[in-house]
């Protein structure tokens, strides 16, 4: 049996392709399989990954006639998998070597359902070191009980997919797969039904993945619609709590969450005046949609400045049917 499915979407990162797949190949085990997706790259990344499916032992390279996005391209990957053990990787990341061999161990020892780990960021040369915000490594515990509290970072908001390693289970039970044709923030809902549904999880100070930040194509930099598709994310981590068992507890954590990540989109300058106008207008719609008196505690709950941001832009007239639209 396949020990380890590894999901490797790629899309025009013909410069950084060969470094990831140079470290695919040095973490290569005859029970591993790397699943590349190529999601309708036009630059030379086809060719570069046809190279790899033949030198690099257990990679199964899947096309993708029209490019879906991030999201879509795992579900691909995750349609394909038969390992035991599933984990992600971008195509413009890399890891150390024997980094594989070290997550499934620490994984089987433990005996959870899922793992999460620490990463480094790397940002032309700089490295940092990014730590999963959770303080008790090493122990398996229950997932819902690390999204709290509301008004700190926790493990729900180290959304990287690729920081961590999941039982075969999860994706026989419907928790692995992303919501299709997000392009971006589509961690985010994926996260939170982990943490909300899974039964086990721990974290480990494991380090082998590095995380290019500021690559120029990737769509963080890049400030066109396809970024407000975080709107549809955090709508659907909001809706999606509201119906948990324990909406009462969690469902402050989402929106307080929520709002944070609306008052960084208004005022991070990226986008184009056109884009910034419907995100304006959107995020205006979405704070109508949100229950309020949860919102009103998160808003007393910020600091002065982003909550009276935000509770003016919950002022502005907005039209019932987009308050209605998802």
């Amino acid at each position: 049996m396949v020990e380890l499915s590894v999901i490797v979407p790629f899309y025009n990162v013909q410069s950084y392709a060969p470094e990831t797949l140079r470290s695919l190949r040095d973490n290569a085990r005859a029970d591993y399989e790397f699943i590349l997706v190529d999601d309708c790259s036009t630059d030379a990344t086809p060719e570069i990954l046809e190279r790899a499916e033949r030198e690099i032992p257990g990679t199964v390279l899947i096309r993708h006639e029209k490019n879906g996005g991030l999201a879509t391209a795992r579900n691909t990957g995750l349609d394909a998998a038969t390992g035991r053990y599933i984990t992600f990787l971008d195509g413009d990341d890399w890891l150390a070597p024997g980094y594989y061999r070290e997550l499934v161990d620490a994984i089987s020892t433990l005996g959870c359902d899922f793992l999460r780990t620490d990463h480094v960021q790397c940002t032309a040369r700089a490295r940092t070191l990014a730590r999963v915000p959770h303080g008790r490594r090493g122990v398996v515990t229950d997932p819902r009980a690390a999204i709290l509290p509301a008004e700190r970072s926790t493990s729900v908001d180290y959304a990287y997919a690729w920081a961590g390693i999941y039982r075969r289970r999860l994706l026989d039970d419907g928790l692995l797969h992303f919501t299709d044709g997000l392009r971006t923030a589509e961690d985010r809902p994926w996260i939170w039904r982990l943490h909300r549904e899974a039964a086990s999880f721990a974290v480990v100070g494991l380090l082998g993945v590095f995380y290019r930040r500021g690559v120029a194509s990737s769509l963080t930099q890049i400030g066109d619609v396809r970024q407000l598709d975080f709107l549809r994310a955090f709508d659907q981590v909001v809706e999606e709590t509201a119906r948990d068992r324990d909406a009462d507890v969690l469902l402050p954590k989402a929106v307080r969450t929520y709002c944070a990540i609306i008052s960084h989109h208004l005022t991070s300058g990226r986008f184009e005046p056109h884009v910034a106008r419907t995100l304006r207008r959107k995020s205006a719609a979405a704070l109508r949609r949100m229950p309020a008196d949860v919102l009103d505690a998160a808003l007393d709950s910020m600091d002065v400045q982003r909550a009276t941001r935000l509770r003016r832009l919950r002022r502005r007239p907005v039209d019932s049917r987009e308050v209605a639209a998802r």
